[in-house]
């Protein structure tokens, strides 16, 4: 179940944390950050790419409403979510990479397929 994970965090900042995470995933394709966020963000950027599909006013304000900056919510209507019209879910990949230098802390890379 998507959102469930505390990750360490108060929920203000966890949530706001997660937003800059998905704007930042949407706006360049890929982000590199531990695995535990990385499926966090996965769930919450196929989220915002289903209300891309649908293209309605409703869901344009939703996305306006979650992600951080309004070119990243057009470039989200107007590219990525086309490429996506004949796909049902699964928009993104999560890539393991191994254990971070500085504490050990698996990590991944979260990419749009």
């Amino acid at each position: 179940m998507p959102g469930t994970r505390k990750l360490g965090r108060p929920t203000a900042h966890r949530k706001a944390m997660l937003r800059g995470m998905v704007t930042f995933l949407l706006e360049n394709g890929s982000i590199q950050t531990t695995v535990t966020r990385a499926k966090e963000v996965r769930s919450l950027t196929d989220k915002m790419i289903t209300l891309g599909k649908k293209n309605t006013l409703a869901s344009r304000r939703a996305a306006l409403a979650f992600v951080t900056k309004e070119d990243v919510v057009k470039k989200l209507f107007d590219e990525i979510a086309p490429k996506y019209e004949d796909r049902n879910g699964g928009y993104t990949a999560v890539y393991k990479l191994g254990p971070r230098r500085g504490d050990g802390a698996e990590m991944a890379v979260v990419k749009l397929v």
